[in-house]
């Protein structure tokens, strides 16, 4: 099946149930609340550029890039950004969605004068590392740090 050339656009409140759905079937997981949360958050916060998108064809949301941008927390004095989630329905990987949707985020934070953007990959998640080392993103010299808490 051929697919036409999604359109990517800010992602919008009415975004919910079908980014939710997309990444319940890519994660195998229901994260509604999160996902409204999230969207509530990026939406209603007036120091926050919404940089969270979505590829849309014929009208029907296929994909969708979610993100921030960050000007100097953690001591960083640079204007960064970060991605948090991407996903793409089944029926619409390896069509290039996931690419357009990185390329326009990437468009989208150099014009607000980002410098670098940051994501976090598990270590045995090749195939997304990949993903991200085809756009270029290489570790970081910084380290992750985490603590279990019993």
């Amino acid at each position: 099946m051929a697919l036409d050339e999604p359109n990517m656009r800010v992602m919008k409140r009415e975004d919910l149930d079908a980014v939710a759905s997309i990444d319940a079937l890519v994660s195998k997981q229901q994260r509604h609340q999160y996902y409204e949360r999230k969207i509530e958050t990026a939406l209603n916060n007036p120091y926050n550029i919404n940089t969270s998108l979505v590829a849309e064809v014929n009208g029907k949301v296929v994909g969708f890039i979610m993100g921030d941008v960050y000007f100097g927390e953690f001591g960083i004095p640079e204007t960064s950004a970060t991605i948090d989630t991407i996903g793409v329905h089944p029926d619409c990987q390896n069509r290039g969605v996931a690419h357009d949707l990185m390329d326009q985020f990437l468009t989208n934070m150099k014009a607000v004068g980002v410098k670098k953007v940051y994501t976090l990959v598990n270590w045995n998640d090749f195939t997304l590392e990949h993903f991200f080392a085809s756009h270029k993103f290489q570790p970081s010299k910084r380290v992750n740090l985490e603590l279990q808490l019993p």
